[in-house]
């Protein structure tokens, strides 16, 4: 009897289409009539503010979501993806956003691991030749034996791409992939995708905020809009303003022409304020030649305890933004952390306006001193705690917000009216002033904290990736708002992995590796690739500037 052998899966790029696609969660509507179509051995970006409904339309591809309605075409045949397991059977690979690496394991094992389905009794030498073999296809190259802990942020994203790649899917999907890499690597990764697509050998589809990487890298992009498709085309067909008009509606016109009414305003308020005011107030405010944050030979240690800062110093001028560019990992974090008093200082000095600084409460106050953490739900707000109670969390006990006076009684009343006056003013979607802040979305949490501390007078503002996560309106309202703080004359310590970002709002830019200063220029005169260069340590030898 002849055996009639099982067909051979399907390899090669895939054709993918939604059809209608509708995801419920409760009474929200995350994806309404979606449908877009990918053409086989193409790169497709997926553009949209947080919530438009990007990964839940990529969740449900890779099955990790259902739809309640519409159907999942896979080279013109419907498919039930109903979990993950059927989602890798038809080829479809993920690498999200966040690290999904086993940190007991090397690469090697992380790599098979991924691959599933191991024999009890693993042949080391054949698998390292194999794993050898595929490395030399890739351009990237990675230590076989390193554990995750060993390796840089980059190169741990770089490890959770080779995962999928080694799996050879059909459809890849990328969410985010290049938000710690520095502009080197992140070409090097997406140009590797995107010459692996035009080969045949798979389809892409990637998830992004940046419109750089999408002219540079996609064939065609779908823009997303409260869980609508409200776009789609060819990128050459396409510009960023036509995209970003599309990610916010008709808003961005009215955006720009509000915020150049706003900015005219308070120049004209600054300028009024400036004719009233007498000489002697005049002659408070901070002189040009005065730094506003100066910072000597700073060193401290790591969560592991090893040094994270070595002898670092850096000069803030009044009316400045100086941006600190890095990749994740080399010494950013610790810097903040030590500048704002979360993390002792080994040794140095930090003087606000000519002002020894050790960021307690009652320095913050005197000079002025604000700062915005990354992750500020978890850095700077009490979870648990009502908005008007976290907007109060600087002055609580200061008048109006208190009765003057030791022992003073707090006037809750007053937290909650300027919590309400704040609430409307920078468009903080919430129940009232009552509802706990971790009920609220991480762009409304952003802006609340946002509120707090950009009251009142500013000498010096700290601030940590602040549009990190946001969706482009609100990214853009924090950019805004950065700019008015140091027209106000403050200085802006503007620490961001994002060097759009930085080449977008920085006056000056240092850059940070293996906690030291490396290099430093103008943003006006600043280079991409260098910078990049200077941000992967490749020329650390000739660019470090060290302190005297």
């Amino acid at each position: 009897m002849r055996l009639i052998p099982a067909p051979r899966p399907a390899s090669g790029a895939l054709r993918l289409e939604t059809c209608g696609l509708t995801k419920r969660f409760g009474s929200a509507t995350a994806l309404s009539q979606v449908s877009i179509r990918v053409a086989p051995g193409s790169v497709h970006a997926l553009l949209g503010e947080n919530g438009a409904g990007k990964s839940t339309l990529v969740r449900c591809v890779a099955g990790m979501a259902r739809a309640e309605a519409g159907s999942i075409l896979i080279d013109g045949r419907e498919q039930d993806i109903a979990n993950p397991a059927i989602a890798r059977a038809l080829g479809i690979g993920m690498v999200y956003q966040h690290f999904t690496l086993a940190p007991g394991m090397s690469v090697a094992e992380n790599l098979l691991l991924a691959a599933g389905r191991l024999p009890w009794l693993l042949d080391w030498r054949a698998r390292y030749a194999e794993l050898r073999g595929f490395l030399a296809r890739t351009p990237f190259s990675l230590d076989l034996d390193a554990f995750p802990a060993d390796l840089a942020a980059g190169e741990k994203q770089k490890l959770e791409l080779l995962k999928q790649l080694y799996l050879q899917p059909r459809l890849l999907i990328l969410d985010e992939p290049t938000s710690v890499l520095t502009p080197q690597e992140a070409d090097q990764v997406l140009g590797h995708i995107r010459e692996h697509a035009r080969r045949g050998a798979c389809t892409v589809i990637i998830i992004t905020h940046k419109f750089r990487e999408v002219m540079a890298y996609a064939d065609t992009v779908t823009v997303l809009r409260k869980g609508q498709a409200v776009h789609h085309g060819r990128v050459a067909d396409s510009s960023p303003e036509l995209l970003a008009q599309a990610m916010v509606g008709g808003a961005v016109a009215a955006m720009a022409e509000a915020e150049a009414e706003a900015e005219a305003e308070a120049e004209a308020e600054a300028e009024a304020e400036a004719e009233k005011k007498p000489p002697a107030a005049a002659r408070e405010r901070p002189r040009s030649d005065v730094p506003a944050l100066q910072v000597d030979k700073l060193s401290a240690l790591g969560e592991r305890g090893t040094l994270a800062l070595h002898g670092l110093s850096l000069t803030l001028m009044p009316g400045e933004i100086l941006g600190i560019a890095g990749v994740s990992g080399n010494g950013q974090r610790e810097l903040l952390q030590a500048l704002v008093g979360q993390r002792p200082r080994l040794s140095g000095t930090v003087h606000v306006m000519g002002q020894p600084y050790a960021a307690t409460r009652a320095q913050n106050r005197r000079l002025k001193v604000r700062s915005l953490p990354e992750e500020p739900l978890h850095n700077a707000c009490v979870a648990a705690f009502s908005v008007a109670q976290n907007m109060a969390l600087r002055d609580f006990d200061q008048p109006p917000l208190a009765t003057a006076g030791w022992g003073g009684w707090l006037r809750s009343a007053a937290w909650r009216e300027r919590a309400r006056a704040w609430i409307a003013e920078y468009g903080i979607k919430t129940r009232d002033e009552t509802a706990a802040i971790q009920s609220l979305s991480g762009g409304n949490v952003q802006r609340a904290v946002l509120a707090r501390e950009l009251a009142g007078e500013i000498h010096v503002l700290i601030a940590a990736n602040p549009a990190f996560g946001l969706d482009f309106a609100a990214g853009r309202d924090v950019h805004r708002r950065l700019r008015q703080v140091r027209e106000r004359n403050a200085g802006v310590l503007l620490i961001s992995e994002d060097l759009d970002e930085l080449l977008a709002l920085a006056d000056r830019i240092l850059v940070m590796s293996e906690g030291r200063i490396v290099f430093e220029t103008t943003a006006a005169a600043a280079d991409r690739q260098v910078l990049g260069a200077h941000m992967g340590g490749g020329v650390q030898g000739q660019a470090r500037r060290h302190a005297a």
